[in-house]
């Protein structure tokens, strides 16, 4: 039987929700007014006065060929980003899953990636990979192959989907792996007495249960690619070339702090945020019906 909980009174719940009301309230909502606000004004070039305009800079940003390219550039880079890491991170679950000695080693030094930060993982493989100095680009040079991301557009689209994928296995690692050590090995071993081999077992039993933990890995997976992959874009190709990895939050930083262009930015932010909600309420809406609780 459920038990629930009730308060006499108003005073006692209100009070215990205040704090994180206005810590919702400072850092959520006052910023997210401020975005409104501003992206329908643009100010002059030195920043003395403010011109209202309305709607003129989402105008201006949806008939921009430039801006309607970084939504394609974003969705490639997002998705990539989200297979990778996650591919990669159920692959290494089902094997540390599997593995009998050493496991706390291995998993320890799957985890150790995820306490590096974006920026910091960008310059590693800015630097492994540079035109001149990097190592791997070096080896890849003795392969016959001339590696040159600066220039070359898909080489600098796969860099930024390396490094971005990297500080995020960790991550993925971790929930795969809890979910896989949910899954009661009684069913699995029947199973394997039934004679099914891994992949069927894995394919009919252990997917369909980690679904719950898939879908909650792919939502907040999508979010750090349009938000927190900012740092490794920016230390290793600043959005280039040729705009080739300018995805929407860098383009974002690129138009209001170094084009000064205040208004559009603020315009570009309250878009970005209308396209993640919508992407989730989406994935919630379509995707959640095929998870298995």
């Amino acid at each position: 039987m459920e038990k629930r909980v009730i308060f006499k009174g108003w005073m006692l719940p209100a009070l215990l929700l205040m704090p994180q009301i206005v810590i919702t309230a400072i850092f959520f909502f006052y910023p997210a007014g401020q975005a409104i606000w501003q992206s329908m004004f643009v100010p002059d070039p030195f920043g003395l006065k403010t011109q209202f305009v309305g709607l003129g800079n989402f105008e201006y940003l949806l008939n921009d060929p430039y801006y309607r390219a970084s939504f394609l550039t974003t969705a490639i880079f997002s998705t990539l980003v989200t297979v990778v890491s996650m591919g990669v991170a159920l692959y290494l679950a089902i094997l540390a899953d599997r593995l009998i000695k050493g496991s706390g080693t291995y998993r320890t030094l799957l985890i150790w990636p995820y306490a590096v930060a974006p920026a910091v993982a960008g310059v590693l493989w800015m630097f492994m990979f540079n035109t001149r100095v990097g190592v791997v680009s070096w080896y890849l040079g003795l392969l016959g192959y001339d590696w040159n991301h600066v220039l070359n557009e898909a080489e600098a689209m796969g860099l930024v989907v390396a490094a971005s994928s990297w500080g995020r296995i960790s991550y993925n690692f971790l929930f795969f792996l809890a979910g896989l050590q949910a899954i009661p090995r009684s069913v699995i071993e029947a199973a394997a007495i039934d004679g099914a081999k891994f992949w069927t077992r894995f394919r009919t039993i252990v997917w369909p249960l980690l679904s719950p933990v898939t879908f909650f890995l792919m939502v907040v997976n999508v979010v750090y690619a349009f938000f927190e992959t900012f740092g490794v874009i920016h230390t290793i190709t600043s959005g280039g070339p040729q705009q080739a990895t300018t995805i929407l939050v860098y383009k974002v930083y690129s138009d209001g702090f170094v084009g000064q262009d205040l208004g559009s930015s603020a315009a570009q932010s309250v878009i970005l945020l209308f396209v993640v909600g919508v992407l989730t309420v989406i994935q919630f809406k379509f995707i959640e019906r095929r998870v298995h609780y």
